[in-house]
C-alpha cells in the first residue's frame, strides 16, 4: 500500500526516482526498493516523504482515521 502510494505521488509531480531520491538524499536503488515493496522507508525517511509531498503520514502508512481511542480500558 505505502509502496504505491510513494509511486503515485511521485509520478503525479513528474519526477523521476532518481529525482525523488536526490530530494530525499537517499539513492535511487532506495527508491526503487520501496516502490517495489521490497523494503519500506525508515521512520525518518517516512517523515521526509510526508513533507516532500505534503501529505501525512497516516496517509502514507495507509492508516486510517478514527473518531476516538480508549486508552483508559484494557
Amino acid at each position: 500500500m505505502t509502496s504505491a502510494k510513494i509511486k503515485s505521488l511521485r509520478v503525479a509531480r513528474g519526477w523521476t526516482q532518481s529525482e525523488l531520491a536526490r530530494r530525499l538524499g537517499v539513492t535511487r536503488n532506495g527508491v526503487n526498493s520501496w516502490e517495489q515493496g521490497l523494503s519500506i522507508p525508515s521512520p525518518v525517511c517516512l517523515v521526509e516523504l510526508a513533507k516532500t509531498f505534503s501529505v501525512s503520514t497516516d496517509y502514507l502508512l495507509g492508516v486510517e482515521k478514527l473518531d476516538a481511542v480508549n486508552v483508559t480500558e484494557p
